[in-house]
């Protein structure tokens, strides 16, 4: 028999990302010395799923608006931020999540953005308590810091992943989370799966940003903006359940 009637091609394989898997596990969110939305420190149990390596590029989400008939986001055509490899910015929330549902369609599997909880777990790492993915080091301190991030967002996956072989998480462009934003959410969090309040104006969104004056944020840190912006230091990653 034909090899390729044993294993026959699936065009939809080709649109799975590279999923890390992030096993089940408690961990400390917030940060006792971060800002009082990150405050107070709590256990959280989040359970084992999948997470993308890397955040959506240009050449991915080129083939959502081909099939989806979408129109690209406005900075498209920029320069600054169409290369292939970089991650796709000026998307809203509500865009994020029409890329998961139209990615869930295609390949058979339920793709939808992180939690808040799911993406510091991920984070972080296995790291308890540490600051950034890679300890407590000040960003300024990494190599090459101070020549990245001139005039916008890098290609993903230059620098080194952390430990769940993850690339970018705390740079390069804020990530979308699925998550409404109350600042005070973490009094009254559950300690297992927390999915954020039930209701809000702002969604969440986690990671650093290449046009902050510090391009690196700590895994405990929390920013939010209306689910309609499409600001150009937004962008966003899949989660996969198992």
């Amino acid at each position: 028999m034909d090899p390729a009637e044993l294993f026959p091609h699936n065009p939809a394989d080709e649109l799975i990302p590279a999923l890390s898997s992030i096993p089940a596990g408690s961990f400390r969110m917030g940060c006792d010395s971060g800002q009082d939305n990150e405050q107070p420190v709590h256990r959280v149990w989040v359970d084992d799923f999948l997470l993308a390596a890397c955040q959506v590029i240009n050449a991915d989400y080129a083939r959502f608006l081909r099939d989806a008939r979408s129109l690209p986001p406005r900075l498209w055509n920029d320069r600054n931020f169409n290369h292939p490899e970089q991650p796709v910015v000026g998307v809203s929330w509500f865009e994020a999540v029409r890329y998961c549902e139209w990615l869930s369609e295609q390949t058979g599997r339920r793709f939808r953005l992180p939690t808040e909880a799911e993406w510091e777990r991920a984070a972080r790492g296995g790291r308890e308590g540490a600051l950034f993915p890679w300890g407590d080091a000040p960003p300024e301190s990494l190599p090459g810091y101070a020549v990245r991030w001139k005039t916008g967002p890098e290609p993903v996956a230059r620098a080194a992943s952390n430990v769940f072989g993850l690339f970018n998480m705390c740079d390069n462009v804020h990530e979308w989370c699925a998550d409404w934003y109350a600042p005070r959410y973490y009094a009254v969090s559950p300690d297992r799966n927390p999915r954020g309040p039930e209701t809000g104006d702002r969604r969440a969104s986690r990671g650093g940003s290449w046009r902050h004056h510090i391009k690196m944020s700590r895994c405990a840190a929390r920013s939010s903006i209306p689910p309609e912006f499409q600001y150009a230091d937004y962008g966003f990653r899949v989660a996969c359940d198992r």
